[in-house]
């Protein structure tokens, strides 16, 4: 059942992705503190690190070259003198945690995103992994992960990390139409990924992600279509299909292209049905939001067993409680709080070295909080949720209920009075489904659009 153009005229508006509750932008900044920060990592990492252990994230920034569409944080450069200078201050942090953990880490998850993480140089990510590890103690269910730009992931990039603990790696894609890579200025060729994937499972990689967007601008039907014709022949384990988040007003580089360039909202979403109905039928199942697996895929796996999460790094078969973001502009999670570095290297480095945690702003989440984000982390990982008002009297998820009365007449949703599921239909719209639990967004809508658009 494909939605109709109502329903896509309706639900076409800017909406948080929620990877996390609340959402950065209504963070309650005037009441954090590093020493508050600190704390709450402490009560975390004793709560859950013997039993779950914890996720690091590291953001590498460098780019050699600026993709138009990319929203991430990133430092352009061509010199590779930056990256052990870089490192050494992640390692710096990193002890800094350390300190307030006071024993060692079970580490669960390590992922390496940007930015390239290929960037780095395989001898200089050795020396990243080696530091992290030094120090911790590796789960013997741990998954390590990295992101790979296909034009510059070598054989070394692979072997060297394989040989430290990675399994999965994630390949940036996109679209292989050659006039949408040229506007996006993400130029690579089919022959490249093949090469990268067929190489990782020759050494011994066991899931390999494609990266693809739709709604990028030039892109059109034939384009997509011809990209999935291609992805097919190459099988990767996952895919993450991503809508493109048109946010010029926070990322320049997009102004490359205007939104006369960009399909409109009926044309995307036909583009997105279109990628859903190709992976069905090449045998992917729909995980969650964006992302599709084969079915021996451990996302598919933690699915049925309603063990799905979903955090800052996208989703996982894995739950930790706690999760530290290291580098410039990561973000670390607590469950009962979040922080986000500062997102100028220079500055980052500067803090570090003078011994300090490198965070600028947080939030600590409230009881109300707790509640929603519980809320909607299950809508988002499991597609339904349920409720006892009587143990957890909220106002803030009665009014939000109420809300979902509108999304359950239009079949969205199945509605009642302790539970509500999400319909084949409604996983089109989760981020639509999600807003209307949003008690901080409908306290404080936004005069100007903070969000990109949803479907």
């Amino acid at each position: 059942m494909q939605p109709s153009q109502i329903l896509i005229d309706k639900y076409h508006v800017a909406a948080p992705r929620y990877t996390s509750y609340p959402t950065v932008p209504y963070w309650n900044t005037d009441a954090f503190s590093k020493q508050a920060w600190k704390e709450s990592v402490k009560l975390s990492f004793n709560q859950s690190n013997s039993a779950d252990g914890i996720s690091l994230y590291v953001h590498l920034p460098y780019c050699e070259s600026l993709c138009t569409y990319c929203g991430c944080n990133t430092r352009i450069t061509k010199n590779h003198t930056v990256e052990v200078p870089y490192i050494e201050t992640v390692l710096k942090e990193w002890d800094l945690y350390l300190d307030v953990f006071g024993e060692k880490p079970v580490i669960r998850e390590i992922h390496l995103g940007g930015g390239t993480p290929t960037f780095f140089s395989s001898n200089n990510l050795e020396m990243l992994i080696n530091g992290l590890l030094a120090k911790a103690v590796v789960h013997p269910d741990a998954e390590f992960s990295f992101e790979a730009h296909p034009d510059n992931t070598t054989a070394e990039h692979l072997q060297t990390l394989y040989n430290l603990g990675f399994r999965r790696l994630s390949l940036g894609i996109q679209d292989f139409d050659p006039r949408v890579q040229f506007i996006i200025n993400r130029i690579q060729t089919f022959e490249q990924v093949k090469a990268v994937t067929e190489l990782a499972r020759q050494v011994g990689y066991t899931s390999v992600n494609f990266d693809l967007i739709y709604g990028l601008p030039l892109q059109t039907m034939e384009g997509l279509v011809d990209t999935v014709r291609m992805v097919s022949e190459l099988m990767p384990d996952r895919i993450a299909f991503y809508s493109y988040a048109h946010v010029p007003w926070i990322k320049p580089g997009q102004r490359r292209f205007t939104e006369k360039d960009l399909p409109d909202a009926y044309a995307k979403r036909a583009l997105y049905e279109t990628g859903r109905r190709l992976f069905t039928a090449l045998g992917y199942k729909e995980v969650g939001m964006d992302h599709f697996a084969l079915p021996a895929d451990s996302l598919c796996a933690a699915e049925e067993a309603g063990t799905l999460h979903r955090n800052f790094m996208g989703y996982t078969h894995q739950y930790t409680q706690l999760m530290i973001g290291l580098g410039v502009s990561s973000i670390s999670d607590t469950w009962y709080g979040f922080a986000q570095n500062v997102k100028k290297v220079e500055e980052y480095i500067e803090i570090v070295n003078q011994g300090e945690i490198p965070v600028f702003k947080g939030h600590a989440l409230t009881e109300e909080d707790l509640i929603i984000r519980r809320h909607i982390l299950d809508i988002m990982c499991k597609g339904e949720t349920c409720w006892n008002l009587h143990q957890e009297p909220c106002e803030a998820l009665c009014e939000g209920l109420d809300r979902m009365e509108a999304l359950a007449d239009d079949g969205l949703i199945e509605l009642n009075s302790w539970c509500l599921k999400v319909t084949q239909l409604g996983k089109r719209f989760l981020r639509n489904i999600c807003m209307a639990l949003d008690a901080r967004l409908w306290a404080d809508k936004p005069a100007t659009q903070l969000f990109s658009m949803a479907g």
